[in-house]
C-alpha cells in the first residue's frame, strides 16, 4: 500500500461499483480510510442491497485498509449527511468527498415522466448538492478537505438523456462555484 493519502479519510457515494468502487478502492491503496455509501441500485437506479458495499469494504480489508459501509441514499438529506457524519464518528475527520452516485434511465424527452425527472435530478444533482453542503461546513472548520464531484460530457446534451445531462451539467457549475467559495479556507 502506499501513503499518498495517509491519515486521509475520504467519502465516495456510488462506490459500490464501477467508477466510485475503482475510487474507493485506489484511496484505500494510497493509505486513505474510506466510508463506501452505496444503496446497491440497479444502473436504473432500481433496488437497494447492501452486498455492493459490503464487497468493496471487505475488498479494503483485506489489503489492509480501514473502511465502513454506508448504505444511505445521497437523494435524501438525512442520508447524505449520514455518511458524512459516519466518516467523522469513525476515522474522526473527513478530508476528501467523492460524489460519484448518479444515474439515468435513456428517454426521449416527451417519454420522460415526473417520477423519472425528478428522481434523476434528485439522486444526481441533489446528492451532490447535500453531501457537499455537509461536507464544506466540516472542511471550512479544518480548513482543509478536497471535493471531487463526478460529471459527464452528457452535460453538452445527449440523445435521450435530458434529465442526465440537466443534472450532470448543473454539477458542473455547482463545483466551479464551491471551489470558489471554499478556496479561502483551504
Amino acid at each position: 500500500m502506499g501513503d499518498l493519502l495517509k491519515d486521509r479519510v475520504a467519502v465516495v457515494t456510488g462506490s459500490g461499483a464501477g467508477l466510485g468502487r475503482a475510487e474507493a478502492l485506489g484511496m484505500a491503496a494510497q493509505g486513505a480510510k474510506v466510508v463506501v455509501n452505496d444503496i446497491g441500485a440497479a444502473v436504473d437506479g432500481s433496488g437497494f442491497s447492501k452486498g455492493p458495499a459490503d464487497q468493496v469494504v471487505e475488498e479494503i480489508r483485506n489489503m489492509g485498509g480501514k473502511a465502513v459501509a454506508n448504505y444511505s441514499s445521497v437523494a435524501e438529506l438525512e442520508g447524505a449527511e449520514s455518511m458524512i457524519n459516519q466518516a467523522v464518528d469513525t476515522f474522526g475527520r473527513l478530508d476528501i468527498l467523492v460524489n460519484n452516485a448518479g444515474f439515468t434511465r435513456d428517454r426521449m424527452i416527451y417519454n420522460v415522466s415526473q417520477d423519472e425527472w425528478e428522481s434523476i435530478i434528485r439522486v444526481d444533482l441533489f446528492g451532490t448538492f447535500y453531501t457537499t453542503r455537509a461536507a464544506c461546513k466540516i472542511m471550512k472548520q479544518q480548513r482543509y478537505g478536497r471535493i471531487i464531484n463526478t460529471s459527464s460530457h452528457a452535460g453538452l446534451g445527449n440523445m435521450g438523456q435530458a434529465a442526465y445531462s440537466a443534472a450532470k451539467e448543473g454539477v458542473t457549475g455547482l463545483s466551479r462555484t464551491v471551489g470558489r467559495d471554499m478556496a479561502r479556507y483551504g
